[in-house]
């Protein structure tokens, strides 16, 4: 428990100096402690420490440890950083705050009309497949602009942000700044990008949510 504490602290403070040799303010980058693999008892200590931001890649799991750790701690907000399937959006509504993985059509139509049922806004953010992987999901960079547009014209929805995952190989600044000349082409500000390994650079082109997991809970 305290060695999650002390990781936690550390990555809290590398944060804060990336982001003012930035010179960016350190309180508008978001740390989302990924708690993928982990369960409540290797999570408590970090929410024991004041932090609210958590991630999670799959509804699934995220439902068998997250509902009773909401009872214990209300103002916890709880990220979706995984693909969604449309057949997951009903109860993805349910307990997530924040999506950073919308990337199609048919998932801004289911989403639009879950919200709308279920009355719960959580915040949106378009994933770009800026590497263009296949195995990847997230829209492609040449049409991110139009779906983007699509989303709110067409299915009435209200993007926070833009969210991309580099390739595991090579340099991912250009990813990072593609992200923000699309953010900035956009009018969205928020930025979610970077990792354990690179949300320092990440920070340093513009994120403003960064999500990091090994780095604070260890290897999985």
């Amino acid at each position: 428990m305290t060695d999650v504490a002390t990781k936690f602290a550390a990555v809290g403070e590398r944060i804060r100096y990336a982001a003012e040799l930035a010179g960016r303010d350190p309180a508008d980058v978001t740390l989302i402690a990924v708690t993928k693999t982990f369960d409540a008892a290797v999570i408590e200590p970090a929410l024991a420490t004041g932090h609210r931001d958590f991630g999670e890649n799959r509804v699934q799991e995220a439902m068998g440890k997250w509902p009773a750790l909401r009872e214990r701690f209300p103002d916890l907000r709880l990220h979706l950083i995984g693909p969604l399937q449309t057949n997951k959006v009903r109860d993805a509504i349910a307990l997530f705050d924040a999506v950073h993985s919308l990337d199609r059509d048919k998932l801004a139509v289911a989403l639009a009309k879950e919200m709308a049922r279920q009355s719960r806004r959580p915040k949106l953010f378009v994933q770009v497949n800026t590497g263009e992987e296949s195995q990847k999901a997230g829209t492609m960079p040449g049409v991110a602009a139009d779906f983007v547009r699509r989303c709110r014209e067409e299915h009435g929805l209200l993007i926070e942000g833009l969210m991309c995952i580099p390739p595991l190989e090579g340099d991912p600044v250009p990813h990072f700044e593609m992200l923000r000349r699309l953010g900035d082409e956009l009018s969205l500000k928020s930025l979610s990008m970077g990792m354990s390994g690179d949300f320092e650079t990440a920070i340093r082109h513009g994120a403003t949510h960064v999500r990091v997991g090994s780095a604070i809970f260890g290897e999985r």
